[in-house]
């Protein structure tokens, strides 16, 4: 049978430093940084002993992913080559290996390499060099099933059909015969169904029909169930395991469609960046933006702008059930025929890569933002098309009346932001139009991939009336799209903060379009999102404001915007009587939960007297069905209380990453947005921070990552001159706790 070994420990890096992979070739600063710091060659290498027991077996390198230009060597001889920064490739040690000692050595090249999507071109993100995600070797039969696609057509009939097609890896071409087993195993690994066909060449297809009691893969109940496929042949035997769902979509022009039930997509584009260590974070740091996405942020579909982006992230949005928009490689710029072939192979990858994914539900072909090109495009489609029928293609653009050569009109429309083609002759609107925007007509199924970001950066440190702008713009657009039958949804621009180049951002290296900041704490915009959800996920209670007298100009906290899920909520002002108040269903008439806006009409001139030149601590509470379900409470003199650290989990395993979070607090529980003093960060144990060891609070908190490098306890502490000491013990184990 196969073997699966971790080969990510003990790598040589540029011959001086032992690192562990996944690893980032420089880290960079948090801001104010010379980005062409690892655009150079880096070295890679590993030495290892051959295991007797691989004698007649095949054997393999396998890379999920290496930043960016990158050639694998064993001892002294080239042996594999792989442009793309973003999909797998495997270097084959079959028959090269000595019976010794041996080396591998991989060097990636983070120069933009003009011949390479996205290079060519100005970007506006970061392609941190390094061999960022992890390696495998392995092992399996001289035959052995190389690539594996399932389908589910007709999800919806009353029985349920699944068909299995294979890849038979034969690199030795020798003669095939033999059978290839599929057995449908639901989630606990019982076996529901099976079917065997006879194997003689390198391509079998198996069907399972007639399948009754299959639940369907859904985001909120995202059922996934396994192939296993078993391989035997006079070469030995090979058994794979696939995870996938049942489950129906379409994009229609009156929406999208989740197993026939119409759901407007909410979601958010996300970048897999981190600060300092850039690309180079794991599992663990992969899966905890999916929960964030899915459980804090609670959208229901990610854009992996602008590349394909780790499996582990996937596997994850199959398992949480939040949908995906994934696209290859590029920002706005095409380059020549090396390029654009590069790119047609790029959607040939991605596709082969994921396309058992039941989360991803539209193939990104083009490139974002980039002119027409009729030919270049109607290849990268007809790629798609060919490899996978069951999933429509998009294609993002940046401007109207742009060519329609996909299955989803896709566009970044910044209109709220952005005027300059409507010649200052008409109102702001929030959104265009479908058809305003198609120049076609007919209605198309149509999605906004971007809104926000570059029109609007704001910092969570930002003024409070930047803030309340920020949410508004948020509010405003979603709202259009909820009340458009004809738009599928919208898709933010972005989740995260990330670094970018000199071109882009802030001067700081750093775009602050997220709803979240870099360390993925919220600013004000997240609670958008948050607040949507029914109140069965989480009651939110959020109103925009630092409660201050004097942060906004002139004076005060009106108007006043709280985004909650509640009914109502009551406001009470010091020791003055409350008043109650509802959502604004008169700006926000489409919104699943509109905020409620608190107005200077809202009072009389009696009550707005008491708010005199005293300020005066501030009550919120949430009410649903009458029963109160939260409460907050700002202080009209916040100091500085408490020093707060957690971290996302309490165990980890050996080589896994962590994040924690460190905030500081005032007497009723807030964070302290203009508290900027340092901390000082210390590690003891199994364990290595990425990062400086002394940074400053931003917006009241800051964050970081560790990874394990053992087991035991590790202990965290973090230090601020004004507020002591804090710690956090974590268990570093040899099997992460569930």
């Amino acid at each position: 049978m196969r073997s699966r070994i971790d080969f990510n420990s003990n790598w040589l890096f540029e011959g001086t430093d032992k690192v562990t992979l996944p690893h980032t070739a420089v880290e960079l600063p948090f801001a104010y940084f010379d980005e062409r710091a690892y655009q150079r060659k880096f070295t890679y290498e590993k030495r290892f002993v051959a295991d007797p027991a691989w004698a007649g077996r095949e054997v393999s390198l396998c890379f999920d992913g290496a930043m960016a230009n990158a050639k694998v060597r064993l001892n002294g001889t080239e042996i594999a080559a792989h442009a793309d920064g973003y999909t797998p490739f495997e270097a084959r040690l079959t028959g090269k290996l000595k019976s010794g000692g041996n080396i591998v050595t991989v060097i990636v090249d983070g120069s933009e390499n003009p011949d390479i999507p996205p290079f060519g071109g100005v970007i506006d993100y970061l392609t941190y060099a390094g061999i960022y995600r992890e390696v495998w070797l392995k092992v399996t039969a001289p035959v052995a099933i190389a690539n594996v696609k399932i389908e589910t057509p007709d999800a919806l009939a009353a029985t349920r059909k699944v068909t299995v097609a294979v890849d038979i890896a034969n690199p030795e071409a020798q003669p095939l015969s033999g059978k290839i087993t599929a057995t449908l195993c639901d989630p606990a690994g019982m076996a529901i169904a099976s079917t065997t066909a006879a194997l003689d060449s390198d391509k079998a297809l198996l069907v399972l029909d007639g399948l009754a009691g299959i639940a369907l893969w859904d985001i909120d109940t995202p059922m996934l169930y396994e192939m296993v496929l078993s391989l035997e042949t006079e070469h030995g035997s090979d058994r794979t395991l696939t995870r996938f769902g049942f489950r129906d979509i379409a994009f229609t022009p009156k929406g999208f469609l989740l197993n026939g039930r119409r759901l407007k997509l909410l979601g958010l584009d996300r970048h897999q960046s981190y600060p300092y260590s850039g690309y180079g974070l794991g599992r663990a740091a992969q899966e905890r933006d999916v929960e964030i996405l899915k459980n804090e942020l609670r959208v229901n579909i990610v854009r992996t702008s602008h590349y394909p982006q780790s499996p582990w992230f996937l596997d994850k949005c199959d398992e949480l059930g939040l949908l995906v928009l994934e696209e290859i490689p590029g920002w706005q710029h095409i380059g020549g025929a090396r390029w654009k072939a590069e790119a047609v192979e790029n959607v040939k990858r991605m596709i082969t890569r994921d396309w058992n994914h039941p989360s991803i539900v539209t193939w990104g072909v083009r490139i974002n933002e980039s002119r027409d090109d009729h030919d270049f495009y109607a290849e990268t489609n007809a790629m798609a098309r060919s490899l996978d029928t069951t999933r429509p293609t998009c294609g993002v653009r940046n401007f109207p009346e742009s060519e329609f050569l996909e299955d989803v009109y896709t566009m970044n429309d910044f209109i709220d932001g952005d005027h300059k083609e409507l010649g200052g002759n008409r109102p702001k609107v929030p959104l265009r139009t479908p058809r305003e925007v198609t120049g076609l007509d007919r209605d198309v199924p149509y999605l906004v991939t971007e809104f926000g970001g570059h029109t609007y950066p704001t910092k969570s440190y930002d003024q409070e009336q930047r803030q309340a702008e920020h949410v508004s713009r948020y509010l405003g657009v979603i709202d259009a799209a909820y009340g458009n039958d004809n738009i599928s949804g919208t898709i933010g621009w972005c989740a995260f903060d990330y670094n970018t180049h000199k071109d882009f951002g802030s001067g700081d290296r750093i775009c602050h379009h997220g709803v979240m900041d870099m360390f993925r704490e919220p600013k004000f915009a997240a609670y958008v999102y948050k607040s949507q959800s029914d109140p069965e996920r989480g009651v939110v209670l959020e109103p925009v404001t630092f409660w201050a007298r004097g942060e906004r100009n002139v004076g005060g906290v009106l108007p006043l915007i709280v985004l909650t899920n509640c009914d109502e909520i009551e406001f009470r002002y010091g020791d003055n009587p409350p008043k109650r108040f509802t959502p604004d269903r008169a700006a926000y008439p489409n919104l699943p939960h509109a905020p409620v806006v608190i107005d200077r009409h809202h009072f009389t001139e009696d009550e707005l007297g008491e708010w005199g030149m005293f300020w005066e601590d501030g009550y919120f509470a949430g009410y649903v069905n009458g029963e109160k379900v939260a409460e907050r409470h700002f202080a009209a003199d916040p100091v500085a209380t408490a020093l707060t650290l957690v971290a996302d989990k309490e165990s980890i395993g050996e080589s896994e990453d962590v994040r924690l979070v460190v905030r500081a607090l005032d007497q009723a529980g807030n964070k302290l947005p203009f508290l900027f003093e340092p901390v000082a960060i210390a590690i003891e144990g199994p364990a290595i921070l990425f990062g400086p060891d002394l940074v400053p609070l931003r917006g009241g908190a800051a964050g970081f990552w560790l990874r394990s490098t053992g087991t035991g306890t590790i202990t965290a502490s973090v230090t601020s001159a004004a507020l002591g000491t804090t710690r956090i013990s974590i268990a570093a184990e040899r099997e992460t706790a569930s």
